[in-house]
């Protein structure tokens, strides 16, 4: 039986050595901390969201980013300090804008495909994670941003996502909660929203009761390649081991880039920072105030979910300062404002913050596909949407690599887990 080795347990990696353990491969799972879904999937917004899949290489987009520049609470934040990786991303980036309709429908497409592939995996393994299935409002606050969703509902629908033009009197009938004043809203009723850690904690056990072997806490310090199979050396507890695998996936999240370049392939992802807060609902009121359905504000560019009938979180803000993983109050802030203006009964007294580093590479679209090495796959860069592509990007890579290795196809005889569906 072929063995193949993936790199990171984030929701790309777990989805990834779940999809390959269905098709009979011999998978390990690697991973350098003590769990799964530990960083960018841990507290990210919990929005499985096709009509989110707007790529940002578009003109207003670099000029609120220049705008915004001097701003400490800016959406969009760019440390101005040069280095080789950030201009080049930048340089591509720029460089995709003319790509801007093709790629916002492919993402379309592709996150209607995860979709089917999520819920299944989920009812069949029986994940609970705080799934709500009541769709997603985004809310505009001037007529220049709804003109501009509305260009972009046109193009989700080209790739299957339908989304609708909503009032603002239609609005508070989605969601009572909300406080405000707004020009007009879309709503998509066919997203949802969820607890991510949840789910990549859940599939994670269930491709462990599908054979899969799983080495946490463990380092990956260097990779090699060749004709007869990929040596990956893993450091744990400061002992270095080598092992050998007939292939390999990277799905490293930021890191993929560092692991690429050993094997001599370039994927120019970037760490894009995002923010979020978990909104502890201790009391009856702040319970009752908090919304249902998900949301998201354009202007503030902020992600709101609820996550079972004591949490809500709210999630945004891309900075674009390298490898830096620090809380910064400043950039917290606005995010409880938010929430006190938009939900002015729901309690801010009990919050807690966290920051992640979204794999993004400059065009928007993952990296999905093999390597120079004819047994180095990849399936990273997913950004902003990983949760929401991933399901359909692990299917594709384990496609792509049962193909390239070989190896059997197997029925897979699923065991009872005693958790329901949320």
């Amino acid at each position: 039986m072929k063995t193949i080795a993936v790199i990171g347990a984030g929701i790309t990696g777990v989805t990834t050595a779940y999809a390959l353990a269905r098709r009979g491969l011999r998978v390990t799972l690697i991973e350098r901390h003590r769990y799964p879904a530990m960083e960018t999937s841990y507290a990210n917004g919990g929005q499985l969201s096709a009509s989110n899949a707007e790529v940002w290489n578009h003109r207003s987009t670099v000029g609120k980013g220049l705008r915004w520049m001097l701003r400490s609470d800016a959406p969009l934040l760019l440390n101005p300090r040069p280095s080789w990786h950030k201009l080049s991303w930048l340089a591509e980036f720029l460089s995709a804008m003319p790509d801007y309709r093709e790629n916002t429908i492919a993402i379309a497409r592709l996150a209607v495909a995860a979709r089917q592939h999520l819920f299944q995996w989920a009812e069949d393994e029986n994940i609970a994670f705080d799934l709500e299935r009541r769709g997603i409002l985004h809310i505009y606050r001037d007529r220049a941003d709804f003109e501009h969703g509305e260009d972009v509902s046109l193009l989700l629908a080209q790739g299957g996502v339908q989304r609708r033009t909503v009032t603002p009197e239609e609005m508070r009938a989605i969601e009572p909660a909300l406080a405000g004043d707004y020009y007009a809203g879309h709503y998509t009723e066919s997203d949802s929203s969820g607890d991510i850690h949840k789910f990549t904690a859940g599939l994670a056990l269930a491709a462990q009761r599908l054979g899969v072997h799983t080495r946490y806490a463990q380092q990956v310090v260097g990779l090699s390649a060749d004709d007869r199979g990929a040596c990956v050396t893993l450091l744990q507890d400061g002992a270095p081991e080598i092992a050998v695998y007939d292939g390999v996936v990277v799905c490293a999240g930021t890191a993929s880039r560092a692991l690429a370049a050993m094997v001599g392939d370039r994927v120019n992802v970037y760490p894009v920072k995002g923010y979020s807060i978990t909104v502890h609902l201790d009391d009856d009121e702040s319970r009752a105030c908090a919304p249902l359905v998900s949301l998201e504000d354009d202007a503030a560019k902020l992600v709101a979910s609820r996550l079972g009938c004591d949490r809500f979180r709210v999630a945004g803000t891309a900075e674009f300062n390298g490898f830096n993983r620090d809380i910064r109050a400043d950039r917290i802030a606005p995010l409880v404002d938010w929430v006190q203006r938009c939900f002015p009964g729901v309690s801010t007294r009990n919050i807690t913050p966290w920051a992640g580093l979204r794999p993004m590479m400059p065009n928007l679209v993952p990296r999905v596909g093999r390597g120079k090495a004819p047994c180095v796959f990849y399936n990273t860069g997913h950004g902003h949407l990983g949760w929401t592509l991933s399901a359909a990007t692990a299917e594709t890579i384990a496609e792509t690599v049962l193909a390239s290795v070989g190896g059997p196809r197997s029925v897979v005889h699923r065991t009872t887990h005693p958790l329901k569906m949320a």
